[in-house]
């Protein structure tokens, strides 16, 4: 581990600002960089504010990068109808002003909010994460028109990105019930609830029949992590990707539940709020039992692999953050995995250790908006190193590159990533939301404010946001002094007993002051270390009818695991392993510094029952083809395969089961609708056993065009007793992918693997 202290010296600034205190002048410091006052310095670039409506930076480290350095920030727009923040440190101000001019530049004609300069439209989860950060309160008109454009024409909510054809691949779309509530906290117009509440309480229902897993997890893809290669082993296929269960994506999931919970108890449907917050509790139960990682202080990334999951043991900040925002994690937990993140110089990254021949976007990046919310989680556990290192990370970029950049590198803190864009939404929010909800404390409940600020002594002082709109009327606020303790709060002159603020009682226009208790913050440490590597995936293979267990050696590998059906067998130093059961097998590689590889892709040697369809084709037919083949449609196995598309028949496929036991089922299919990473025309089908829905067979694009790519589905268990069964794939209202028009696949065959008893 290399440390690099953080610095929290005290000293007398030269800067002042008329009518206030002198600030301190070091706030953050890092092996990196420094903010000290008015200026940020990374090696020989600086970057400072000379005033509050501009940013100067001399940063060049990428010359030539197509997307150049802004150099300088000047105001734009007219923000004097937004909060106007007066506090002592100038760099502080212009950053938050900065973010206010880009918000106003990211509003469109149609009063929709704009991804990013670079990207145009409405994406589910930018906007929702962006709402939920800043947006909802302060452009909540442009939250609920850009949160209507993402329902789906048969009202549910849109998951317009994710590997392989969307929803269910990627299942984070119920960040929009999140946002959707924060818009109502901001508004408090019930008209909105009632709205919308439809589209939720669809969307539940159909995830609770697609991703919803057994053990009480959710299936799909880590939330926003959605560049397939960037965050899971190249073996691993879209349909894998919808097996795995990601913390991200679950704890999504617990908050949209509660949500929805206190959506319906405004609509008086009392019984449905009652069942979503069961739904919640199991979720929440779930994460903590099966994706707590007890030795190493946060949860697993998402767990993977087929018939026996296993465990990715990377951190991952966003779904650690929304576990502490959303009180998945227990008081204590929370605490332990702000101290327990490895945090780099530059911040916490996006998860960590990195992915070594993978190029820095989600992989070996940090992400402003994430990095906010792990300020958010740093500041409601109390970790006030935690939280100025998080607040530098957003600050740092703002500055050097004066402008809010969507990514950067978490080696050297460049913006030169797969993909970038300046003025991003969710990173301006980030922004915003730093003042607003941690240093002014601003926490928005279903009817008034909670007033919670949580403000290192480094930044202790007297600051005021002045024209804050809440709910048609203007609040100004100021907040004296440090701590995360309120010492004592008022309303118009009037001191309050508590720190929450009821709508009713506010009038046209409102003084609020907020003295701090001056406490010192529980005294907890940042895990603080340089960035780090995994071990290249080992390619495993099996050799002599299944008996030998081999795989390619590589570099810099102190040993191997072997894991047969999830757990560790074994380990070896040599690259051959002799297997003397069936089973499922992997294999890891450690480095000598103890970091694990990505397991390889499973390899089993069951018994296999491989049963061919009983209706056959060689020519694709269907209505619903968006890419016509390449060539010839070649590969399938046996006589040919059954083509399905939304107006099929059901395919019934009788099966005689020799012995009783448990059993591992799917499809070999074929989907050339698109391509592997990107649009939505997964193909969704349910799963019938003798009359019963076991499960849900979801077979993603593969390749536009690629009918003769086939692969396998994700896998379905079930319990079988010996005799006949009747096996039926059926299209259902429920397996409605997001693109509607195109729900289509070949058929080739199932195969059976017998698990046990």
């Amino acid at each position: 581990m290399k440390n690099h202290c953080l610095s929290l010296l005290i000293l007398v600034s030269s800067l002042n600002v008329t009518g206030t205190e002198p600030f301190s002048n070091v706030i953050v410091s890092t092996d990196a960089y420094s903010w000290a006052g008015d200026t940020i310095k990374q090696g020989i670039f600086f970057a400072y504010a000379p005033n509050d409506t501009t940013i100067i930076s001399d940063y060049k480290a990428q010359p030539g990068y197509f997307m150049p350095i802004e150099g300088t920030w000047s105001r734009q727009n007219d923000i004097s109808s937004y909060p106007q923040l007066l506090t002592p440190n100038t760099l502080h101000r212009a950053i938050y002003n900065m973010g206010l001019d880009e918000m106003v530049n990211a509003v469109e004609p149609d009063t929709t909010l704009r991804t990013g300069k670079e990207w145009s439209g409405v994406w589910t989860r930018d906007v929702s994460y962006s709402i939920i950060l800043s947006m909802a309160q302060l452009q909540p008109e442009a939250s609920m028109i850009s949160l209507r454009k993402k329902i789906t024409s048969d009202g549910r909510i849109m998951q317009d990105t994710g590997s392989g054809g969307a929803w269910p691949v990627s299942s984070d779309r119920m960040v929009w019930i999140i946002a959707a509530w924060e818009v109502y906290k901001a508004t408090g117009d019930l008209n909105w609830i009632k709205d919308i509440f439809p589209v939720v309480e669809k969307s539940l229902a159909i995830d609770a029949q697609t991703v919803y897993s057994s053990n009480g997890l959710v299936k799909g893809e880590t939330s926003f992590i959605d560049w397939r290669e960037q965050s899971y082993p190249k073996w691993m296929q879209p349909a894998d990707i919808y097996s795995s269960e990601s913390l991200s994506t679950a704890v999504v999931h617990v908050q949209a539940l509660k949500d929805a919970s206190e959506m319906a108890e405004l609509l008086g449907k009392k019984e449905l709020s009652v069942s979503y917050k069961s739904q919640a509790q199991r979720i929440s139960e779930a994460v903590n039992n099966e994706l707590w990682l007890a030795d190493k202080g946060y949860y697993a990334m998402y767990n993977y692999g087929r018939e026996f999951p296993i465990l990715n043991g990377r951190a991952e900040s966003l779904g650690e953050s929304l576990a502490i925002l959303f009180d998945v994690a227990s008081p204590e937990r929370a605490e332990t995995i702000t101290e327990s993140y490895p945090t780099t110089p530059f911040g916490a990254p996006v998860f960590f250790p990195q992915i070594s021949d993978m190029p820095s976007y989600h992989n070996n990046a940090l992400w402003p908006f994430v990095a906010s919310y792990w300020a958010l989680a740093n500041a409601k556990v109390g970790n006030e190193e935690g939280l100025l290192e998080a607040i530098g990370s957003v600050y740092r970029p703002a500055a050097l590159f004066a402008t809010n950049k969507e990514n950067l590198n978490i080696d050297n803190g460049d913006i030169a990533t797969e993909l970038n864009s300046s003025n991003m939404l969710w990173s301006l929010a980030g922004n915003l939301a730093i003042t607003n909800r941690i240093l002014f404390g601003i926490n928005p409940q279903k009817d008034g404010i909670l007033f919670q600020p949580v403000v290192p002594e480094v930044l202790g002082t007297s600051r005021e946001l002045k024209n804050y709109t809440y709910r048609g009327k203007k609040l100004d606020i100021k907040v004296n002094g440090w701590g995360n303790v309120v010492a004592s709060i008022s309303l118009n002159g009037k001191k309050l007993k508590e720190n929450f603020i009821a709508a009713k009682d506010l009038k046209a226009t409102n003084d609020i002051v907020i003295d701090m208790a001056n406490n010192s913050f529980k005294k907890l440490s940042v895990n603080r270390t340089s960035n780090v590597k995994a071990p290249l995936t080992p390619i495993a293979y099996l050799e002599d009818t299944g008996t030998l267990l081999k795989w390619h050696p590589i570099e810099y590998i102190d040993h191997y695991k072997i894991i047969k059906d999830g757990n560790v067998l074994a380990t070896t130093y040599s690259t051959e392993f002799v297997i003397d059961e069936q089973g499922e097998y992997m294999v890891i590689g450690v480095s000598g510094e103890g970091v694990e590889s990505f397991a390889s892709e499973p390899r089993n040697n069951r018994e296999k029952m491989v049963i061919e369809v009983p209706y056959v084709t060689t020519e694709i037919n269907s209505k619903e083809v968006s890419y016509e083949p390449r060539s010839p449609i070649s590969g399938y196995r046996g006589n040919g395969f059954v083509e399905s598309d939304r107006t099929s028949k059901s395919i019934t496929v009788p099966v005689d089961i020799l012995q009783s036991g448990k059993y591992a089922i799917n499809l070999r299919y074929a989907n050339g609708n698109g391509p592997v990473n990107t649009e939505n025309k997964c193909a969704i089908r349910s799963f019938l056993v003798d009359g019963k829905k076991a499960g849900t067979f979801v077979m993603p694009q593969r390749g536009v065009g690629n009918w003769s790519d086939w692969g396998d589905s994700n896998i379905i268990t079930v319990d079988l007793n010996e005799g006949h069964h009747v096996f039926d794939i059926a299209f259902t209202p429920d397996d409605q992918n997001m693109n509607i028009d195109t729900n289509h696949y070949l058929f080739d065959d199932l195969t059976l693997i017998y698990l046990g008893d």
